[in-house]
């Protein structure tokens, strides 16, 4: 045996025969191709993204008789917070808890009724549970358009009219079939096997529920909580309908009001855009991880 065979040390195999754990990492290391057009195409996406946020905070950072004149994409030369100081001073303060309630509001909604209706859609196996959850999502289909007169109707006998609660109910409403869709998704991942070893402890649907189910569908919950956020947030048809003076007033029809009260003053609308857009990204910054696990579960099993 020559001396280069006795210095180099063995290879350690598995029991079952197979590759070591470093040798198979390694492997599959080396195995790893580059994607560059999906490289190119993730980077085109993003500069397509960044460019009119970029016009947009450079704009709203310009004054007012400068707006209109030069590259939109350089530098504001003497850049400016006068904008932001007009947007804050035209009760913007207001527009903001408005919006913030009627997101918590829709928010609470929709999780205390859509995850007990996608509990029981999963859990209970018969014909017609499938064709109310069936029926139940013909709501995505239908849009808030074609049913905004009988809702004004609606309203206006229920005597909430140009109230908070005008702009939460039918937005919790229409934001809930899809938020059901996606609970379902998330709650068809559970296992069987854990409903079993708790209904053989004894415990009752509503303690599978809420120790078993809801701790296990985060990213799914996750999910839904941005969704019906985002739409409550970015709504204006039913606070243009529903609602008239300015105590109930949104962000969205404040930014809509913003434009005839500025008129050609573009810096000061897109000031107030970034300040709108500012805490709804806050959210999905924190919650992201959790959103994209939701959404991956979707299709369910």
């Amino acid at each position: 045996m020559s001396h280069d065979t006795l210095a180099r040390p063995a290879k350690t195999r598995r029991p079952d025969g197979g590759e070591p754990p470093t040798a198979a990492r390694r492997r599959r290391h080396w195995t790893r191709r580059a994607n560059p057009v999906a490289g190119l195409g993730a980077f085109v996406w993003l500069v397509i993204v960044l460019i009119p946020i970029y016009a947009m905070l450079s704009a709203s950072l310009t004054s007012a008789d400068k707006a209109l004149t030069g590259n939109p994409l350089k530098p504001p030369t003497d850049p400016t917070l006068d904008n932001y100081n007009t947007v804050l001073s035209s009760g913007f303060g207001h527009l903001l808890t408005n919006t913030a309630i009627v997101a918590v509001a829709v928010v609470g909604i929709v999780l205390a009724l859509s995850v007990p209706l996608a509990y029981v859609a999963v859990r209970t196996r018969n014909r017609w549970s499938n064709a109310a959850f069936r029926l139940f999502l013909l709501g995505v289909a239908i849009p808030a358009q074609a049913v905004v007169v009988p809702l004004y109707l609606l309203i206006a006998k229920l005597d909430l009219y140009d109230t908070l609660l005008a702009v939460i109910l039918p937005t919790a409403a229409f934001a809930m079939p899809v938020s059901v869709l996606v609970l379902v998704g998330s709650l068809r991942d559970v296992s069987e096997d854990l409903y079993e070893a708790m209904a053989l402890d004894g415990a009752s649907p509503a303690r599978m529920l809420f120790q078993l189910t809801i701790p296990l569908a985060k990213g799914g919950i996750s999910t839904v909580v941005i969704y019906s956020a985002l739409q409550a947030w970015n709504g204006f048809l039913f606070p243009l309908i529903f609602t008239q003076s300015d105590g109930p007033r949104v962000l969205t029809l404040g930014l809509f009001n913003f434009v005839s009260q500025f008129g050609v003053n573009i810096p000061a609308v897109l000031a107030s855009v970034v300040l709108s857009g500012i805490p709804i990204f806050a959210v999905y910054l924190v919650a992201r991880r959790a959103l994209i696990g939701g959404l991956m579960g979707v299709g369910g099993k």
